[in-house]
């Protein structure tokens, strides 16, 4: 499928994971990706800490200056860690939240404008722990929740206007954010057993697979809601 000729397409997270799978993805199916990540890599294009409003400033003001145009947005970039949430520290809180949400927000904000050019759309990555009960995960959880309810006001606030906006929210993906989590000491596993699904983790590229449709026109009548990529954890 070309489901995104003639397209531009801007990923988040472009490094490695999901993001990078849906940089691979959109570029398989036609588009122009412009990647970003904090770490330079293969498929990025720019390097970008997107809790920093200046650098996603010029990170989409790039994206315009080289291409001219922008048809979708693509929010990966995030990060996790788990705590007892009574020894949760207010930094680690904050850079959850500043990464996570604060710079979905800010990467948002600095693209509508060119989105409604092009009745473009965007994509944010949530997380099944924004739906369920993921214990040690209040930063994150919190952040992801957010992520979720921006998502929506956005979809609502430009449809008329042709803007929309979905999100994806994964759960059993391998990646290497994944790959971070550690229990933290003294934690339960079996706490853990409603957000496992009852299959075997897969790749990435099965979130980058939802991604890429609620990008794509396939996607058109669908605004302001989520699609989980969790092999049934949360069914």
């Amino acid at each position: 499928m070309k489901r995104f000729e003639g397209k531009v397409a801007l990923v988040t997270g472009a490094a490695s994971g999901i993001g990078k799978a849906a940089a691979v993805r959109l570029a398989e199916e036609g588009a122009t990706v412009f990647g970003v990540d904090v770490n330079a890599g293969a498929g990025v294009d720019l390097t970008c800490d997107i809790s920093d409003e200046q650098q996603v400033a010029d990170a989409v003001a790039a994206v315009i200056a080289k291409h001219d145009r922008l048809d979708v947005l693509a929010n990966v970039a995030g990060v996790l860690r788990a705590d007892h949430t009574h020894e949760l520290k207010l930094a680690d809180w904050d850079r959850i939240i500043r990464i996570n949400l604060t710079g979905t927000f800010l990467v948002c904000r600095a693209a509508i404008p060119h989105l409604l050019k092009t009745r473009g759309n965007i994509v944010n990555t949530s997380s099944t722990a924004a739906l369920g009960s993921h214990p040690w995960m209040a930063a994150y959880a919190a952040s992801k929740g957010g992520i979720l309810s921006m998502t929506r006001v956005i979809a609502v606030e430009y449809a008329k206007q042709g803007l929309r906006a979905n999100c994806v929210c994964p759960g059993g993906i391998s990646t290497p954010l994944h790959g971070q989590f550690r229990l933290p000491k003294g934690g339960d596993p079996e706490l853990l057993r409603g957000a496992m699904p009852p299959v075997p983790y897969v790749g990435p590229e099965h979130a980058a697979s939802v991604i890429a449709f609620l990008a794509s026109d396939d996607a058109r009548y669908i605004n302001g809601t989520e699609v989980r990529a969790d092999g049934g954890a949360l069914s």
